[in-house]
């Protein structure tokens, strides 16, 4: 009896690891990571938007308050992505790393700045 519960146990912390790892759920937490494989489908209203918002807010949203340069719009964004990309290519102890006061982007995101620049910055 003692083996049988043993066994049950590690069966269901097995079955309970293995969910937490599995890929759908992986591909909803990163709606942006099929962008790395098909950097055709980055633009600004399907990622950059939610990323600028989610990175750079309140600070370049001037809508919330922000009084940097803002990075609110598409034109924006477009006339200010090499600095942007530069800046958030930094690391945290560097002068003019951003996000300020924040973690660094991962790479992931960073290379979607990038993606979204090398495509032509569609809208």
């Amino acid at each position: 009896m003692k083996k049988f519960l043993i066994s049950l146990g590690v069966i269901s912390l097995s079955v309970v690891v293995f969910e937490a790892c599995h890929s759908k759920k992986k591909a909803m937490t990163e709606p942006t990571a099929n962008t790395a494989t098909n950097p055709s489908t980055v633009s600004y209203a399907v990622n950059m938007k939610s990323i600028v918002a989610a990175n750079c807010s309140p600070c370049h949203i001037p809508a919330q308050g922000g009084n940097k340069k803002a990075l609110d719009t598409y034109d924006a964004l477009k006339a200010n992505i090499n600095d942007a990309i530069r800046r958030i290519e930094l690391n945290p102890t560097d002068m003019g790393f951003m996000p300020f006061k924040h973690a660094k982007l991962s790479d992931s995101t960073i290379a979607i700045f990038k993606q979204w620049r090398d495509a032509g910055m569609p809208e």
